[in-house]
């Protein structure tokens, strides 16, 4: 049940994450989404096994903040390197292949 509300609360970070985050073409709309409930849902193991429960609130606080702070690092490292790697392979195209 608890990785319900994980999974329904990335959702709402999805959908807000246009707004948030700047727009971009270099990665997928679904891209958020797929960041907030994967680092939740580790988040959520890993506090579990540590020894959080589920009825205390440090659980929630800490994966509840951590999810979309991770969801911006991660949409904004993946756009700086697919920049990047445009940025590379232009440059091969403009030497006609020889870099």
């Amino acid at each position: 049940m608890e990785l319900l509300v994980i999974a329904i609360y990335a959702g709402i970070l999805a959908l807000v994450a246009p707004f948030v985050i700047p727009p971009s073409g270099r990665y997928g709309k679904l891209v958020p989404l797929g960041v907030a409930t994967s680092v939740g849902a580790v988040l959520w193991l890993l506090l579990t096994w540590f020894g959080f429960r589920y009825e205390e609130a440090w659980i929630w606080f800490v994966v509840m903040l951590a999810m979309p702070v991770a969801t911006w690092f991660a949409v904004r490292f993946l756009d700086s390197k697919r920049e990047a790697e445009e940025t590379l392979e232009l440059e091969k195209i403009r030497l006609g292949g020889k870099a």
